[in-house]
């Protein structure tokens, strides 16, 4: 299973932290335990969320961007992609994947990716949070990109006192 070895944390303080969750509408069952685990984690840390929803995968980039740029201090990204018998499954993986990176880059803002790419449906349900799934994968998510927006904002922080230091 894909959560071993990863390590324990305590709850982060995701107060003052306004995070929008951007979720595709495919796999419906597995999208909204992924759902429910983001909003679970967001919830427990403080933070001030909202959510979107897309047509697919695919469109996460777009909605993401869009949702950074009206002053969202974080994103979660959710969407479940299944392989099938044609190459639509690496075309939409790589183009979600490449997309949500180039806009946590582009923006310099996190982008927690919580987009399953799954050989078939019993992977999604073992990592969508439900009950007796073995993984919460939009619970990691939505703390990854809490933790990454508060590193961030400590980083400009002392940028900033760095630049005060300067001028004095």
């Amino acid at each position: 299973m894909s959560g071993t070895g990863s390590p324990e944390k305590a709850t982060v303080d995701g107060s003052g932290l306004d995070v929008v969750i951007v979720a595709g509408t495919w796999h419906e069952q597995i999208t909204n335990g992924l759902i429910a685990g983001a909003q679970r984690a967001l919830d427990a840390a403080g933070a001030t969320h909202h959510l979107v929803r897309v047509p697919g995968s695919f469109e996460l980039p777009v909605v993401s961007r869009a949702a950074l740029d009206a002053g969202a201090d974080a994103v979660v990204a959710l969407g479940v992609v299944i392989r099938g018998g044609t190459p639509h499954f690496d075309f939409v993986s790589s183009a979600a994947t490449d997309g949500l990176t180039r806009v946590a880059l582009d923006t310099g803002k996190p982008v927690g990716f919580g987009v399953l790419t799954l050989d078939d449906e019993q992977q999604g349900l073992d990592r969508a949070g439900l009950e007796g799934s073995k993984e919460d994968k939009g619970a990691e998510a939505a703390d990854a990109a809490m933790r990454t927006a508060l590193v961030l904002k400590e980083l400009r922080t002392l940028r900033l006192a760095d630049d005060i230091d300067d001028e004095a």
